[in-house]
């Protein structure tokens, strides 16, 4: 169990740092990578709760669906890649000042709820096929409407390239 605890303290840390880069990196494309390196860390704890199946579609639905669509719509709307010093505001004290007071609240009202309750231990593994049959047939159509709105995005952003 301490190797478990050693490994989540590692990919935590990772997609830490990945999370604060992606926000204040000033290249887009810089950002994306850093997004990546957040997604795959989530992966990596899936892996950890030995839910493989939830690790491979977190690979596949976000690194391989929605940072390719978030990428491809960057170069193809021709967008500035660059860091663009007239985006970032002056005020970044203050959204770091609202940020620490939300995550001590969010952090105060999670100790004052679950402060002695104890996780429950799972009495055995639940099989990759009643997980994704529980996934695939209650959420089939949202999963099919999540990836119409990713066309849309992507054939919207070859339209707008294409306008020249």
């Amino acid at each position: 169990m301490v190797a478990q605890n050693i490994a989540f303290g590692v990919i935590a840390a990772v997609m830490a740092v990945g999370a604060v880069r992606v926000v204040t990196t000033r290249n887009v494309f810089h950002a994306a990578l850093w997004l990546v390196l957040v997604l795959a860390g989530a992966a990596a704890q899936y892996i950890l709760l030995a839910a493989e199946f939830v690790a491979v579609t977190q690979i596949l639905v976000y690194v391989g669906a929605v940072v390719v669509l978030f990428l491809f719509g960057t170069m193809l709307t021709r967008a500035r890649i660059g860091g663009e010093s007239e985006l970032s505001s002056r005020h970044w004290s203050m959204g770091l000042l609202t940020a620490l007071l939300l995550a001590g609240t969010l952090a105060g009202v999670l100790i004052g709820t679950f402060h002695a309750e104890k996780l429950p231990t799972p009495a055995g593994s639940t099989p990759t096929q009643v997980v994704s049959d529980s996934i695939f047939s209650t959420y089939l159509i949202p999963f099919w409407l999540l990836s119409i709105v990713l066309l849309a995005a992507l054939v919207g952003a070859i339209v707008l390239a294409r306008r020249d």
